[in-house]
Parts: C-alpha cells; structure tokens; sequence
C-alpha cells in the first residue's frame, strides 16, 4: 500500500442515527485526535439508515435534516468542510460534499476506517483495500460468525484489518468465539483530555451515569442466551443506596422504561434523571460528567459473562474528567489498571469497598484516574496504534516515523 503523509483518513459513522451528545463526543474524539496527530481527516455518514430520530412525521426531509443537524456537529468542531452524508435510505443525495468529491475522498484515503461497524460497505470503500473495522460493541458479530452466518460473512469481507473496544480478546478467560483466521487489534476509545477539564469533582455529591435501562436484544452462544439490556444487571445491583450514605444517580433514557420501573428503582434510594435532559446537547452532556462525583455504571450481560473485555467511551471520559469509575467487570483489567482511579466489581462488597475507598482519599484516586485516562487512552496513545496497526507490515515504520514527529 502507497502511503501519503499526513496520513488521509475517512471515519465512516452514524451519528444521525443515534443524535445524542454522547455519540457525537465519542466521534468527535476520533476527529479531534486523529487531526491533532496531523492527519488529514473527514467524516462521512453512509450507512443507508433513516434518520428517524431527526424527523418530525414520515413526510418530513430526514436527509435535509439530517445533514443540517451533522453539519452543524461538525462546524461545532471545527469539521465545517470536512463532512459528508450520503442519503443512501433515500434518493443518494450528497451534503457536506458533493458526490464526485466524496469518491475522490474514498479513492485518496489511506484508511477508512468503518467506526462500530455500522456501514455496510460498498465497493468504493473496499476497492483501494484500505478499509479497517473497528468494533465498539463487541460479541455479537463474533457470535454470528461463530455459527456461520452469511451475512455476517459477507459484510466483514471486505475489511482489511480490524480493531476491538474488547480489550480481553485472546485472553485465557475470554469466552468470546473468535474467528482464527481474523486478528484483532485491542484498541480502548480515545479521550482528548483538555476536551473534559474543569470544575474539582471533590465537592459532587453524586456518583452518576448516563443511559438506557432496557434494551432488546440478546446473542446465543451453544445453547446459551446472553442479553444485551443493562437493567438486568443493574437490578443485581438495586439494593446498593441503602448500603452506603453515598448517593447516586441515574440519568436514563425514560423510552427505556416500562410502566412501574421508575417507581421501583426510586424505592431504593437512587435518584433518577431523564437522560435526554444531559443529552440533548453537548455541553450540557460534558457538565453533567464534570459535576459528578464519578461513575457508578453496570455492563451489558454477554460483556460481563463472556469476558469480553469492553471499556465504554463514557467510562473514559470519567476518567479524564478526573471522576473515579466504578464499573461492573468486563476483563477490561487485562489491559487497563485497576484498584486507583478504576475498580472492576463482580459483587456488590466490592462495590461497598470501592466507594469506600474512594472516599476515603478522594484526590488520591481522582489523580488515578485522570493518569490512567492520560497513560492508556489518551488520543496520542491510542490512535497512533491504531495507524500503525492498520498498515503493518509495509508502511508500519513509515507511520510510526511519521507519528513521532508530529507529537515531538
């Protein structure tokens, strides 16, 4: 592969499908870092998706609104020139960019990079053989690999290589079914630090997090089913307020949840916030995170039971936000420290100790956890990995050279 430097890069993404300021923080950090690397980086959305959650009725322009709403995400960040979305669900109008520029792009790119997955690829993503997969939720692809499934097959095909937010993946207690002949790389979400600097978590009262209590969605893996929904796990956990004179809130999407169980969970002492407040807006999202205290958050099912080692993007904004993380254990302690700034728990005396501990020296641990952000997922650490990665073996030293110099 001929490379160009600085390095071209296409993230493709979906942030019109899920407009939520969590979605676009975690996309924003890719852009931010990959340019502040010195990479000539856009973002393009061509995933062929609705745009439902941008429309007001069925007979509205969801492409023309969605491109409005993207646009305005990416001059928030510096990306106003920098941007396309491809109204593939509709009549393949291009914004951002026209048409016959965004083929260029593809052809140009060094690596496209197809962010969660979500982009079901098409020949002139894969023609250059440049295309690069990069899991954010990790499990269920593997599993319908796992038992063959052609669609499964076909659309991971035409990826040239392949990075995982499973960061337990080949471990000796990873239970995930990984395809032999696929070697994936370990990749955490990136942070930019400066992005989640502020106000002193010390005088928060609340630990907090931000998401959905039931989601559908489950895998089976030989004859066992996994579940893709938190509140399962959360509900293991339900007596915990009453344990501690800590407090805690959780700030979930009230779509999520059924008749009674907002009721039920303020039986025990948690506090409830609807999360599309925190979420609707950006910023709003951001002080939400810098006015905890830290993070008290559960993992998915098949995560927690599989080992899969997923870290969440969230969690790691916490972390350079300086808050604590208290999370429900994935394996993720393969690749990340834990017991100063980040506790992994299976139990809920874990969970007691942890809070305790925290307490009990909170600057300690509110220093560990900003050093962890700063040591394993900081953009400058992450992503030039993931370059060099990406283009072993003919061009590794090339990037690498080339990475060294710009952060110098």
């Amino acid at each position: 592969m001929t490379l160009s430097l600085p390095p071209r890069i296409v993230i493709l993404g979906m942030m019109t499908r899920m407009p939520v300021a969590g979605n676009v923080w975690l996309v924003a950090q890719y852009l931010e870092g990959f340019r502040r690397l010195g990479c000539d980086v856009s973002y393009v959305e061509a995933h062929g998706i609705t745009p439902t959650k941008l429309m007001q009725t069925p007979q509205d322009d969801g492409s023309e609104q969605a491109a409005r709403w993207l646009g305005g995400m990416m001059e928030r960040f510096g990306f106003g020139d920098r941007w396309a979305y491809h109204a593939l669900h509709d009549d393949g109008r291009c914004f951002g960019m026209s048409a016959s520029r965004l083929r260029e792009l593809y052809r140009d790119a060094d690596i496209i990079i197809n962010l969660h997955g979500g982009t079901v690829p098409l020949p002139e993503h894969s023609e250059t053989g440049r295309l690069l997969y990069l899991e954010t939720d990790p499990v269920e692809l593997e599993i319908e690999l796992h038992d063959g499934d052609p669609a499964a097959i076909e659309f991971l095909a035409p990826h040239r290589s392949f990075a995982t937010w499973g960061l337990n993946y080949g471990a000796d207690d990873c239970r995930v079914p990984l395809p032999p002949d696929l070697r994936y790389r370990h990749s955490p979400p990136p942070v930019i630090l400066d992005f989640w600097e502020g106000a002193d978590g010390a005088a928060a009262e609340r630990f907090t997090t931000i998401g959905n209590w039931r989601q559908p969605g489950r895998v089976v893996l030989d004859g066992e089913t996994y579940f893709w929904s938190k509140h399962l796990e959360f509900r293991k956990f339900i007596k915990l307020p009453k344990l501690t004179t800590q407090r805690f809130e959780l700030a979930l999407s009230r779509s999520s949840m059924r008749e009674g169980d907002l009721e039920k969970i303020e039986r025990y002492g948690w506090s409830v916030r609807d999360a599309l407040e925190v979420s609707i807006d950006i910023d709003t999202y951001r002080d939400y995170i810098l006015g905890s205290r830290g993070e008290f958050t559960v993992a998915k099912d098949q995560n927690v039971r599989l080992r899969s080692g997923w870290f969440s993007e969230r969690s790691a904004q916490y972390l350079a936000a300086g808050r604590p993380v208290i999370t429900q254990d994935t394996g993720f302690g393969s690749y990340l420290p834990t017991g100063e700034g980040l506790f992994p728990f299976t139990t809920m005396d874990e969970i007691l100790d942890a809070v305790e501990r925290i307490n009990g020296d909170y600057d300690r641990h509110a220093r560990a956890a900003r050093e962890i952000a700063r040591t394993y997922l900081s953009y400058d650490v992450v992503l030039p990995k993931l370059l060099v990665d990406a283009w072993q073996p003919a061009n590794g030293d090339e990037v690498r050279r080339y990475l060294a110099a710009q952060l110098a």
